[in-house]
C-alpha cells in the first residue's frame, strides 16, 4: 500500500528526492527504527571527501560550455579534418564526448555544441535528418569517459553499498575508455557509410595554425588532468581542483570572455545541478541503508535466482530493466535508486562491480535519447525548432548501433576490465 501511495504521489509531480525520502522515513518506521536516522544518513554525504570533485568538475564543465570554447573546438576540427570526407561528422562525435565528459550533462552539450555543429554538418552536405540524429545521439556520449559525473556518482554509491569490494574511481575511469571508444567507433563507422562518396567540405576553413593557437589553453587540459591521475601525481579531488582553476584562469583572467556578473550565473547554474544530485543522493543513502538492514537485496536475489540461472542471463535481464528505467528517469536519479538494489544481486551472481558500473552507465546514457523523458530529444527539438518525433526518428539508426555496442560491452567483460587490470 505504501508503494502504491508513493507511486501515485510521484505521478502527480512530487519531487523525486521527496519520494525517496518519504520511502526512507516509512521504511525506518516500519522496521521499528527512529525516522530521525534519515536526517543523520543524509548528513553522511558530507563525510565523503571524493564528493568535493563533483562541484569542481561541474563548475569547470559549465564554464567551458558558456565560454567561446565550443566555437573554437569546432573551428579547429574543421581546420584539421574538414578536407576529409566524413571527417567533420567523426570529429564532431569526439567533441560531443569530450564536452559531455567534462560537463557531466548531455543537455549542455546539445545546446552548446549542437547549435554550432548542425549548421556545419549541413553545409558539408550531410542530410538534415542524419545531422540532427548525430548531434542528438552523439551528445549522449562521454558518460563513460573521465571525469564524467555519473562515473564518480556510481563509484560513491558502490563504495557505500559494497565497502569491501575495493571499488575505486580511478578503476572506473580506466574501465570506461575502451567501451566508450567502441560506442564512438560504431557511430563513426555509420557516419562514414552515410558520407561515402561525398565530396569534402568546400566552404572556407579557418587556417590550421590560427585555430591551434586559439585552443592552446584548452587542448592540454585533458592530458594534464588524466595524466596526473594515472601518473600518480594527482588524486581525483586534486585533479578536480586543477581543472576548475585552469578553466577559471583561462576563461575569466586570460581570455576575459566572462565578467564577474556572468561568472556568478555560471556558478549558480553549476551548483543547482550539483545540489539536485546531492539532495537525491542524500535521500537515496538513507533509503539504501534501511533496504540493506531489512535485507531487501537478498530477498530480491532469492526471488530472481530460480529464473536467472547464470550471470549472463542476469546481465541480459539487467539490460532490459535499465533500458526501461532510462526511459523513465534521469541518469543521476536512476543511478542512486537502482545501483543500491542491483549491486548486491550482481555480486551474488559473480559479476565484477566495475564491469557492472560500465554496463549501468552504457545503458543509462542511451536513455538520453529515448522517450518519454529523453532530455536530449526535448532540448534538440526546442533548439532546432523541430517536432520531437522527427528528432526521435533521426536518432534511431544511432540507437541501433549503440545497442549493438551495449551487447558487446555486456558480454565481453574484458573490454571493461583489461585496462584497470593492466594499470594495477
Amino acid at each position: 500500500m505504501m508503494m502504491v501511495v508513493l507511486l501515485v504521489l510521484a505521478l502527480f509531480g512530487l519531487p523525486l528526492f521527496a519520494v525517496i525520502g518519504l520511502a526512507a522515513v516509512l521504511g525506518y518506521y516500519d522496521a521499528g527504527a527512529d525516522p530521525v536516522l534519515v536526517a543523520l544518513e543524509f548528513q553522511r554525504i558530507g563525510e565523503l571527501p571524493v564528493l568535493v570533485a563533483l562541484p569542481l568538475f561541474t563548475f569547470a564543465g559549465v564554464l567551458l560550455a558558456r565560454s567561446e570554447t565550443p566555437a573554437r573546438l569546432v573551428d579547429v576540427t574543421r581546420a584539421l579534418f574538414g578536407w576529409l570526407p566524413g571527417g567533420l561528422a567523426i570529429l564532431g562525435l569526439g567533441l560531443f564526448a569530450l564536452m559531455t565528459a567534462f560537463t557531466g550533462a548531455s543537455g549542455i552539450t546539445v545546446v552548446a555544441l549542437g547549435s554550432l555543429m548542425l549548421p556545419a554538418l549541413l553545409k558539408a552536405g550531410y542530410p538534415e535528418r542524419f545531422s540532427m540524429g548525430l548531434v542528438t545521439a552523439g551528445s549522449s556520449q562521454g558518460v563513460l569517459f573521465a571525469p564524467s559525473l555519473p562515473l564518480i556518482l556510481y563509484a560513491v554509491v558502490a563504495q557505500q553499498v559494497a565497502p569491501g569490494q575495493g571499488i575505486r574511481i580511478e578503476d572506473l575511469f580506466l574501465a570506461g575508455i575502451l567501451p566508450g571508444l567502441l560506442m564512438l567507433a560504431l557511430m563513426a563507422a555509420w557516419a562514414m557509410w552515410v558520407g561515402r562518396g561525398q565530396a569534402a567540405d568546400e566552404t572556407p576553413r579557418p587556417p590550421i595554425g590560427r585555430s591551434l593557437r586559439a585552443v592552446a589553453w584548452e587542448l592540454p587540459l585533458p592530458f594534464v588532468v588524466l595524466g596526473g591521475i594515472y601518473g600518480g601525481w594527482l588524486l581525483v579531488v586534486e585533479a578536480a581542483v586543477v581543472t576548475a582553476a585552469w578553466v577559471l584562469v583561462t576563461v575569466v583572467v586570460i581570455r576575459r570572455e566572462l565578467g564577474l556578473g556572468k561568472l556568478a550565473k555560471v556558478i549558480a547554474e553549476a551548483m543547482m545541478l550539483v545540489g539536485a544530485i546531492l539532495v537525491v543522493l542524500g535521500m537515496s543513502m538513507a533509503s539504501t541503508n534501511i533496504m540493506i538492514d531489512t535485507q531487501v537485496p537478498q530477498r530480491l536475489f532469492e526471488a530472481v535466482e530460480p529464473w536467472l540461472t547464470s550471470p549472463w542471463m542476469f546481465l541480459l535481464a539487467l539490460n532490459v530493466l535499465l533500458l526501461v528505467v532510462g526511459m523513465m528517469l534521469d541518469i543521476f536519479a536512476a543511478l542512486v535508486i537502482m545501483a543500491p538494489l542491483i549491486l548486491p544481486i550482481a555480486l551474488a551472481f559473480g559479476v565484477d562491480p566495475v564491469h557492472l558500473g560500465i554496463v549501468f552507465l552504457a545503458n543509462l546514457q542511451i536513455g538520453y535519447c529515448t522517450p518519454p523523458v529523453g532530455i536530449n530529444l526535448f532540448l534538440a527539438s526546442h533548439r532546432f525548432d523541430t517536432d520531437i518525433l522527427t528528432v526521435y526518428r533521426s536518432t534511431l539508426p544511432f540507437l541501433g548501433w549503440l545497442l549493438i555496442a551495449l551487447l558487446i560491452i555486456t558480454w565481453w567483460p574484458a573490454l571493461s576490465l583489461w585496462l584497470p587490470g593492466r594499470m594495477g
